[in-house]
């Protein structure tokens, strides 16, 4: 036993190209997260913006008391202005590229996690995403890993990668959603995704064989590649080029931010350095120095680490799938609090239907305005962008309000009410404020049914989009799912 405990904190000299190269990655996707977010999230969490974090803090204050620090880890305890949300941003930025450059890598490293996890918090219902968390995991155990690649290290981090395929997979037949289980799903997705790009709409052209074709392939590799993951070489660099290759797919046909990029940079620490070097084609290489084995303190925070991840995700994974908690339910809760040790579950149930909702103003309650988002389907000529590393955090949590849930009509009334007050910061995230002057006297917001244009269509008017008008929202049938 002791012998075997003994080789989880060996140095893996194999993996120190790999554990370099993904560490250049890890800086480059933080970079593309603070960036995005440093022009957000005033707008989103700001004294004026959408859900003020500000006042989410106090109500938490009141309900815990010092607890409150513990349950809602976050710097801006301190201070929660727009200054304050944008400097811990743009701090992030800062960071990403000295870890970037090598400078201070693992006092980097501690305050990307620090700072992302401040404004992951700070988002509430914004930063809700699988992607978000994936990206606090990943760096928190970089941290370990920039200290010394070892064996313990690399499997958390396998791990990691393991549940975020494996669970996606798992759950889209546990849901019993009939897209996924008669294998139609890539007939309605690449046109109700969030935020479509242009590829989408070749994608959706294609012939309904080859969208069933996906689908099938969809399922193999995320119930059965993950599990080469733990296999011998061979085994793992084929998880490597099969889930690269489906990741490639995504990045052509769908917007997903930096989630895609996250999940290549993974795959690296897939491959050891002979592999990588045949990828290079560097036959002449200098030789790894030799890795120190981890001190004491090391060891022991390491070890931690490890059982809180695994007991959270093992925890978190039985509950959800099973709807039953177990002992310790509190200590889970608490650790994926630190946005750790979280469960996947990407896209478990497909919308066969687009329902868009388009706000607009009126001085005289006759003659309406468009309020215009940055990326989200609404002129039908507008070319659908391609945005990827970027998340308009807005314009994506716009898709989810036509399911009317009591979470989403909460957040949409805030915005509202702060377009009807003309908040500078919450119409800031909008491309086009068709008031600049003066709020208008009148609001309402309008259901559409929108679809993507057949060729024919399109090759006739040039619209991208076609939309039927549904009503006055929420006065129209909630979307399900």
């Amino acid at each position: 036993m002791y012998a075997y405990l003994t080789k989880l904190f060996q140095p893996r000299s194999e993996f120190q190209l790999a554990s370099r190269i993904f560490l250049k990655a890890l800086a480059l996707i933080y970079l593309a997260a603070f960036a995005s977010l440093a022009v957000q999230i005033a707008g989103l969490a700001g004294p004026d913006g959408i859900l003020p974090f500000g006042r989410y803090l106090a109500n938490a204050w009141q309900a815990l008391g010092y607890q409150a620090w513990v349950h809602v880890p976050t710097l801006f305890w301190f201070n929660a202005s727009d200054a304050a949300l944008q400097g811990v941003a743009w701090a992030g930025v800062a960071f990403s590229l000295l870890l970037l450059w090598g400078r201070w890598p693992v006092f980097s490293l501690i305050m990307l996690f620090v700072l992302y996890l401040s404004l992951y918090r700070a988002g509430q219902v914004f930063m809700n995403f699988q992607w978000d968390t994936l990206l606090l995991e990943a760096g928190l155990l970089g941290v370990f890993l920039q200290l010394s690649p070892t064996a313990l290290v690399l499997f958390l981090y396998h791990w990691l990668l393991f549940r975020l395929r494996f669970m996606s997979g798992f759950f889209k037949l546990a849901t019993g959603d009939p897209a996924w289980a008669n294998l139609t799903t890539l007939d309605y997705y690449f046109e109700t995704q969030p935020l479509p790009h242009v590829g989408a709409w070749y994608a959706h052209q294609l012939p309904q064989w080859l969208h069933r074709f996906g689908t099938g392939f969809t399922f193999f590799t995320e119930l059965l590649v993950p599990f080469f993951i733990f296999l011998p070489r061979p085994f793992r660099l084929a998880a490597v080029a099969i889930t690269l290759f489906m990741q490639g797919l995504i990045l052509a046909t769908s917007n997903h931010n930096f989630f895609n990029l996250l999940t290549i940079a993974l795959c690296i620490l897939l491959l050891d350095d002979k592999a990588i070097r045949w990828i290079l084609r560097k036959k002449n290489s200098k030789p790894t120095r030799p890795l120190s084995s981890p001190g004491p303190g090391h060891r022991m925070t390491l070890s931690v680490l490890a059982l809180l991840l695994l007991f959270a995700s093992i925890t978190g994974f039985y509950t959800l799938a099973s709807g039953r908690h177990l002992p310790l339910e509190s200590v889970r809760q608490l650790v994926q609090g630190f946005g750790v040790g979280a469960i996947y579950h990407v896209f478990p149930t497909m919308q066969t239907e687009r329902q868009e909702l388009i706000v607009e103003g009126s001085h005289d309650g006759k003659q309406w305005q468009e309020y215009v988002f940055r990326y989200k389907p609404q002129m039908p000529g507008r070319t659908p962008a391609f945005i990827v590393p970027h998340q308009p955090r807005l314009d994506w949590m716009m898709w989810f309000v036509p399911t009317q849930h009591p979470v989403q009509m909460y957040w949409f009334g805030e915005f509202i009410r702060g377009i009807k007050r003309g908040s500078g910061s919450i119409l800031a995230l909008l491309e086009k404020n068709p008031f600049p002057d003066a709020p208008p006297e009148y609001l309402r917001v309008t259901a559409w049914r929108y679809r993507f244009s057949t060729p024919e269509e399109r090759g006739q008017t040039g619209d991208w989009w076609q939309r039927q008008y549904l009503g006055v929202f929420p006065f129209v049938t909630p979307r399900k799912p």
